[in-house]
């Protein structure tokens, strides 16, 4: 049974007020093939006789559930590449020696679902830059979804998961084998932490970052939204810290609070009027 219009306006409604996402009229099919095993687990045959009986009996949980199914996004270890060898390259270095007095380093990965992106970035301070050894390096990561965090938390990943984005090397270094895939070795989980977030209400208390991973997630939200959000980064992040953004939201970026600059391979953003150091 397709999905009717009654039934694609509640489900809409219930998101964009559980988390600000916006659905466009045409994502029908997206909300029929991320909700049908949900559907089937609560034992309707199809998404639709789910959402008329939550709008007969609303159910908190099951709506809790819905938007959980709904706000995961594909992620993967040093996901498309050229950004993490921006970091690598240009961007970790710079802020390393611009924090080398004080010896503290805060990288906040928002929206960071499973938890791939920010170990991508436990990894990749491990392998180029031993001087941070005995720094205070806080690596956050959040989400929306209870369940994504408790899986990045757990950082187990199955072998296609550790297949996408990974070389052998570094899975052989920082993974273990377990009975159905891999798990992030002890030492490099104690590294990292996750918090829940959601990006369009109130935030908890949040130190400065230097720097903010804000990828591939904005696309769901409407403009003033997203307006809402830079604000909001702009104020947790240092005046000289960087913002990253996905490739497809550079033409959605932030206008007179942050600034682009331009790397080799990517285009990253920080506070209006800050210029990187030579």
């Amino acid at each position: 049974m397709s999905l009717s219009a009654a039934s694609f306006n509640y489900i809409r409604a219930a998101l964009r007020q559980r988390s600000a996402h916006h659905l466009e009229d045409d994502k029908v099919y997206l909300v029929e093939t991320r909700l049908l095993a949900l559907a089937r687990r609560h034992g309707f045959p199809s998404v639709e006789e789910l959402v008329v009986r939550l709008r007969a009996r609303p159910n908190e949980r099951w709506l809790d559930e819905i938007v959980e199914a709904m706000t995961i996004n594909e992620t993967f270890f040093f996901r498309d590449g050229y950004p993490f060898e921006v970091l690598r390259r240009d961007v970790l270095p710079e802020l390393v020696r611009l924090r080398a007095g004080e010896r503290r380093l805060t990288v906040w990965s928002a929206a960071c679902s499973s938890g791939q992106e920010l170990y991508s970035v436990a990894m990749l301070l491990r392998e180029g830059f031993p001087e941070l050894d005995g720094w205070d390096v806080r690596l956050i990561g959040s989400d929306i979804s209870a369940a994504m965090l408790d899986r990045a938390r757990g950082g187990r990943y199955s072998p296609l998961e550790v297949s996408r984005g990974l070389s052998p090397e570094l899975l052989e270094r920082y993974f273990e084998r377990t009975e159905d895939g891999w798990r992030i070795k002890d030492d490099l989980r104690r590294r990292v932490e996750f918090l829940p977030i959601n990006l369009s209400g109130p935030w908890p208390a949040l130190p400065p970052f230097d720097l903010v991973l804000l990828r591939n997630v904005l696309i769901y939200f409407d403009a003033p939204t997203r307006e809402r959000i830079f604000t909001k980064v702009h104020r947790a992040l240092r005046p000289d810290g960087y913002l990253a953004l996905g490739a497809a939201e550079t033409a959605s970026a932030p206008g007179g609070g942050f600034e682009p600059v331009p790397f080799e391979q990517a285009t990253l953003f920080r506070p209006a009027g800050q210029r990187p150091c030579v």
